[in-house]
């Protein structure tokens, strides 16, 4: 469907998906994703995917997240953006994209909607997207509020989809990639792991800290507001749990906001690793260097392979 090698995507990811991202993913063979928003304005995303187009020949897709917000972004001009641009994958998140899916339907354009739950994955299966991520409890960002892992979700999508499917949260390697496909998916998408590589244009100390970290490292925060995001431990973070521990029902967004409003740029480009609250999946327990991706694809294809032939051919 997406004329990619390998069943791997790149997720969007806040101050992540830049071009560098995204081309060094396609050309390893998988699809390569810019996050829109992280362009404050639609002709920076313009400008971002033209840069893209220069580094790879290979398909690469835009993330586009639609969100409630005071001012709302410029989505008709991202759109555009998309649309002139010639890319012809959009990866949606957020709230339902039925508004935007004629003016991307109609250019050709495949969309596939990130979802935390079978009954929102069949919602975009029934307005027309053309695939779905399905993300379990233990991704990075924002995994919902039903708190299914992917060894019960993803069977549970696959009972119920028609359109495929690729898994998303804790995939790090090939052993997750056998999984998703012995579980129903079609492929797999990856975020964290993908931050930790050499192409990742962010700080070398957030790299590092995700290698350092174990299964044990992240925290949910914001329950409380039902806007529950998945990110890694640091001081900020404790902070923020201090203030929803003592405000319990009482707590506001604005009582967090030191904590989570503009801090990715001073974490992922400064390295300042106490900024704030920032996405990161529990697969860091999974993750112990920092290849190439084309090292990472072509690792995670050759064991994908090796536990195919080599374990469960023996089972047969």
């Amino acid at each position: 469907m997406f004329g990619i090698r390998h069943p791997i995507i790149q997720g969007g990811m806040h101050f992540v998906g830049f071009a560098e991202m995204a081309a060094a993913v396609s050309n390893a063979g998988g699809l390569g994703i810019i996050t829109g928003l992280t362009q404050r304005t639609p002709d920076l995303l313009a400008q971002e995917i033209a840069r893209c187009r220069e580094m790879t020949d290979n398909p690469f897709g835009v993330n586009l997240t639609f969100l409630p917000s005071v001012t709302q972004p410029d989505y008709p001009g991202y759109v555009r953006a998309i649309v002139e641009g010639g890319v012809k994958i959009v990866e949606t998140a957020g709230n339902n994209p039925a508004k935007w899916l004629p003016g991307l339907k109609e250019h050709g354009i495949k969309v596939i909607h990130k979802c935390t739950s079978v009954r929102h994955s069949l919602k975009a299966e029934a307005i027309g997207c053309d695939a779905v991520s399905v993300d379990g409890f233990e991704c990075g960002g924002h995994p919902g509020e039903d708190d299914i892992p992917n060894m019960i979700l993803l069977p549970r999508a696959a009972d119920e989809l028609k359109i495929p499917f690729v898994a998303s949260g804790g995939m790090a390697d090939g052993r997750s990639l056998v999984a998703a496909l012995a579980m129903g998916a079609d492929g797999m998408n990856m975020g964290t792991r993908f931050m930790a590589t050499q192409e990742a244009p962010i700080h070398e100390h957030v790299k590092q800290a995700i290698v350092d970290a174990s299964e044990l490292d992240t925290r949910l925060i914001m329950r409380a507001l039902r806007n529950t995001e998945r990110v890694l431990d640091n001081p900020a973070v404790e902070r923020l749990l201090a203030k929803e521990k003592a405000l319990g029902a009482n707590l506001k967004f604005e009582d967090i906001i030191p904590e989570v409003a503009g801090v990715y740029p001073k974490i992922m480009k400064d390295g300042d690793m106490s900024a704030g609250a920032w996405s990161c999946g529990m697969v860091v327990g999974l993750i112990n260097d920092i290849p190439t991706c084309k090292e990472l694809i072509d690792r995670i294809i050759a064991q994908a392979e090796s536990i195919i032939r080599g374990r469960l051919e023996k089972l047969l």
